[in-house]
């Protein structure tokens, strides 16, 4: 076992009352909610005050940041989480905060001199006017990564519940605001965004340092920060290729559609996708928040393979059947809540609605890999998968099909995110026909409620009453399954009794 991973099987410390995994996921979701609900009221609006290349050229700056942002702390970030010693911890996080001072200093050269290569690259002009707004972005994204980290280890999730509350309302206001002057454009939608991320940075630093003030500032030491620098230097060299990879992949559709097609595409793809991901993300980013601590505390106690299974079957039971009811309804949905302009977001939606599902259950289980010590397998599934979506969207551009293109992603992510989910379950000792069983008792209760939509649908139903219909479905199922399964009655009353 090397220095980069032997600490990661160690007992993390547990500096807050003893809580439930479920109790945890839920205080973040919970306290989340509010956010994720605004964001979405927001989104008619927003469609309204903006045009589909306004929502491209915001997606090309959103790609763009988020691609150097996953490599701003130089993945020295996820090292917080290690050592037994929180004033280790203090000073790992001294040292991310010095790689995003270092990663963000850079980028403003960078910016200056390959602005016109970037511009002639991504076929459009308007995002040269917003790139000086990149580092910025980069500076305060990466030190919410930073603070992130050491809040997860700290389990006080509550402060970041609120610092999403604040970003989210600052977000939609400032967009909504700027969206009613007059030829602003896409500068409304970036200037919200930036404004978003970092008040939600400030408010969350600000409660850390409220509270850790004293511990920080008694720990801090320029030796134990070199320190910790060298003894992580291996894994941050091997995760950030791969982190950089991954980002990369996933902001593959932005700028390959930017350049085959126009940014009007972009934007159709950046709505569909965003209201898509925002739900999975969502739950999925609250799950994973707390299940790298726990997992963690759970492969040194021999007990991962039941964590794993629990949080796999509640991830299933979450998503599968509202995603398979999008890719039923999808352009209806779209159609009947933002206009008629934006049908073409909702077929966009539907082609990627399966894909964004197997990515919601395997997503928050990629940290099994760190777990159990295998970096590099990190470094070459990401490889694979820039691969593939660069060849999949490639090969739809030259066939001059944005559909074809996102098709194509959409079937290459199935296989791979199918892949990856498998071999994290092997990893923590479940097996693949455990995994399936789950998957299909649960596609079996969806088949009704998908043969009766389809059936509407067929018949011309008005659109207004599918969607409708569509959502009171939903709301039946998830109703239905606080009823009767065990498990999600067992998460609720283990919360209520925390």
């Amino acid at each position: 076992m090397d220095d980069t991973t032997a600490d990661v099987a160690e007992k993390l410390p547990d500096n807050s009352k003893k809580k439930s995994f479920a109790s945890d996921v839920l205080t973040l979701a919970g306290g989340t909610t509010f956010a994720q609900i605004l964001t979405i009221l927001s989104a008619p609006v927003l469609t309204r005050l903006y045009g589909p290349e306004d929502f491209g050229i915001w997606a090309l700056y959103i790609s763009i940041t988020s691609i150097i942002s996953v490599i701003a702390c130089m993945r020295y970030e996820y090292s917080i989480m290690l050592p037994e010693s929180d004033e280790d911890a203090v000073n790992l996080l001294g040292l991310s905060f010095l790689a995003v001072l270092f990663v963000s200093g850079l980028t403003f050269p960078a910016i200056w001199y390959l602005k016109e290569p970037i511009v002639t690259l991504l076929n459009s002009q308007q995002i040269g006017d917003y790139l000086w707004l990149v580092p910025p972005f980069i500076f305060v994204n990466g030190a919410f990564l930073a603070l992130n980290n050491w809040n997860t280890r700290t389990k006080l999730f509550k402060r970041l519940s609120l610092s999403r509350v604040f970003s989210s309302v600052s977000a939609t206001t400032t967009q909504i605001g700027l969206g009613f002057t007059e030829r602003i454009g896409a500068g409304g939608l970036i200037a919200g965004s930036l404004a978003g991320q970092s008040i939600s940075t400030f408010v969350l630093g600000g409660q850390i340092w409220r509270d850790d003030r004293k511990l920080i500032m008694k720990s801090l030491s320029w030796k134990k920060v070199y320190e910790g620098f060298k003894k992580y230097r291996k894994f941050s060299l091997i995760d950030t290729w791969a982190a950089l990879m991954n980002s990369v992949s996933w902001q593959l559709p932005a700028f390959l559609l930017s350049a085959f097609f126009t940014p009007a595409v972009v934007g159709f793809y950046s709505l569909g996708f965003r209201l898509l991901q925002l739900p999975m993300s969502f739950i999925g980013g609250s799950i994973s928040q707390v299940f790298f601590q726990r997992a963690s505390r759970a492969y040194s106690e021999g007990t991962l393979s039941i964590l794993v299974e629990n949080v796999f079957r509640m991830l299933v039971i979450i998503g599968m059947f509202p995603i398979l009811i999008l890719t039923i309804v999808g352009g209806d949905v779209f159609t009947v809540i933002f206009g008629k302009a934006w049908a073409e977001a909702g077929v966009y939606a539907q082609i990627l609605s399966l894909w964004a599902f197997i990515w919601f259950i395997s997503s928050p289980l990629t940290t099994i890999y760190v777990i159990v010590e295998k970096p590099h397998f990190g470094f070459h599934y990401n490889f694979f998968n820039l691969i593939t979506r660069l060849l999949s969207l490639i090969i739809g551009g030259l066939l001059g099909s944005a559909r074809t293109a996102l098709m194509l992603f959409s079937i290459s992510g199935i296989l791979v995110y199918g892949y990856l989910c498998l071999k994290m379950m092997s990893y923590s000792g479940v097996k693949a026909s455990r995994a399936l069983q789950i998957i299909f008792s649960n596609f079996i209760i969806f088949v009704p409620a998908g043969v009766i939509l389809v059936a509407l649908k067929t018949a011309g139903i008005n659109q207004i009453l599918l969607v409708i219909f569509s959502g009171l479905i939903t709301g039946i199922y998830y109703l239905y399954i606080l009823k009767t399964d065990t498990q999600i009655k067992k998460i609720i009353r283990d919360f209520r009794t925390d």
